[in-house]
């Protein structure tokens, strides 16, 4: 079992950036792809970013390539994502995830691949 609290979200400007953490417990995250994803309002979940479990592989979304960056630290059992250049429609409930890669599939894409979710932290980008 793995426990995930996001961090790091709030009201900023547009233009500014933001840094989410994701802290897990219950178990290392060494071995688990993970994932941000977000849910603006009226709208489904999507992926943002995802990593590998050794960090080397990564994944954007087209709409925050360029802007944001997945990171991970496994020695601290966390993960990161910094959004830099925040626009209005970044503005989203921020999930962070976990779940099992494998060796022809590094990086994990899709909500249904992963296995455990955080309970979200509020990004709002204001024009």
């Amino acid at each position: 079992q793995v426990q995930l609290v996001e961090s790091g979200g709030g009201l900023v400007q547009a233009g500014t950036s933001l840094r989410l953490s994701c802290a897990a417990s219950g178990r290392t995250v060494g071995t688990y792809a993970m994932g941000w994803f977000r849910r603006a309002p009226g709208k489904e979940r999507v992926i943002v970013a995802a990593i590998s479990w050794s960090g080397d592989s990564t994944y954007y979304a087209d709409s925050v390539k360029g802007r944001f960056a997945i990171s991970r630290d496994n020695a601290k059992n966390t993960v990161y994502l910094q959004m830099n250049s925040l626009k209005p429609e970044d503005t989203a409930v921020y999930y962070c995830a976990a779940g099992w890669g494998t060796v022809n599939r590094l990086v994990l894409t899709t909500e249904k691949e992963y296995r455990y979710w955080g309970q979200g932290t509020q990004v709002t980008a204001s024009s």
